[in-house]
């Protein structure tokens, strides 16, 4: 694995982890902590819609999956804030429209000739430097607002109510949320791609949770333990030639199944 850094490819596949890793271990804390994992799972496969139309249309497929996530988080948040009891029917359906969109336009593209297969599974093997800059530039910007904005996402999440009436505009912010999870998603793609993103954003967050208290205690270890599984599976996957993506769930998969044997006395 050591002599595999050497390639300009295995380069790129490190950092893009740890960058995936960061962004994932941030988001997917208030993502756990908000209970709003399915909410990501919409946003995730909803935005095929984006690479659908990104093909048609002959433009980066990356720009068409976040322009098309972004309208979805915002539609999601505006339905959901409003009736939270009925989001699993709302996410249900937006789910399956961004998937249906993605298809019928991927369809109708002439000359398809791209693997569409890579944005569902990833291939953080194939990363380019322009995959890079956007991981990175995703990353600061989300770092930057969760930093600036940690009280108030603080406060939503623990008691939207309460906030609401110490004045915070909680509709706000929460749409932000939305906001910053579709970012996320986006920048997750080549790695780890749509369908597992949701469980990088997930299982290390779970992890966490058991062993923090603060939430900025949860973002932190929830990032070091993103990394972790991240290069664990890419070694895995480089060494034995399986698909990557994979390999990382896989191996944060374990990770979750070991804690929870581990700490079943304390398992809420």
């Amino acid at each position: 694995m050591i002599e595999a850094l050497s390639f300009n490819f295995m380069q790129n596949a490190l950092f893009s982890g740890i960058l995936v890793s960061i962004a994932c271990g941030i988001v997917g804390s208030l993502v756990v902590v908000n209970r709003m994992v399915f909410i990501a799972g919409g946003i995730a496969h909803g935005a095929y819609g984006g690479l659908g139309l990104a093909l048609f249309f002959s433009i980066s497929p990356l720009l068409g999956a976040l322009g098309f996530s972004i309208v979805l988080s915002i539609t999601i948040a505006f339905l959901t804030y409003i009736n939270k009891e009925r989001a699993d029917a709302v996410i249900g359906t937006i789910w399956a429209f961004g998937m249906a969109i993605g298809i019928i336009f991927a369809d109708m593209s002439r000359g398809y000739n791209t693997d569409l297969t890579s944005f569902l599974f990833g291939a953080i093997l194939s990363v380019s430097n322009d995959d890079l800059w956007l991981m990175g530039i995703t990353c600061i910007l989300i770092t930057a607002v969760i930093a600036i904005f940690y009280k108030e996402f603080l406060a939503i999440s623990f008691d939207m109510e309460f906030a609401k009436l110490q004045g915070l505009n909680t509709k706000l912010f929460y749409t932000v949320l939305m906001i910053i999870t579709a970012l996320c998603i986006v920048a997750c793609i080549r790695a780890v791609g749509l369908i597992l993103v949701v469980a990088l954003l997930s299982i290390p967050p779970y992890i966490a949770e058991k062993f923090c208290v603060k939430l900025s205690h949860m973002m932190i270890f929830s990032a070091i333990l993103s990394a972790i599984f991240t290069i664990t599976g890419l070694a895995f996957s480089y060494m034995l030639d399986l698909t990557s993506g994979a390999s990382i769930i896989l191996v944060a998969s374990f990770a979750f199944f070991l804690t929870k044997i581990c700490t079943k006395n304390r398992w809420a």
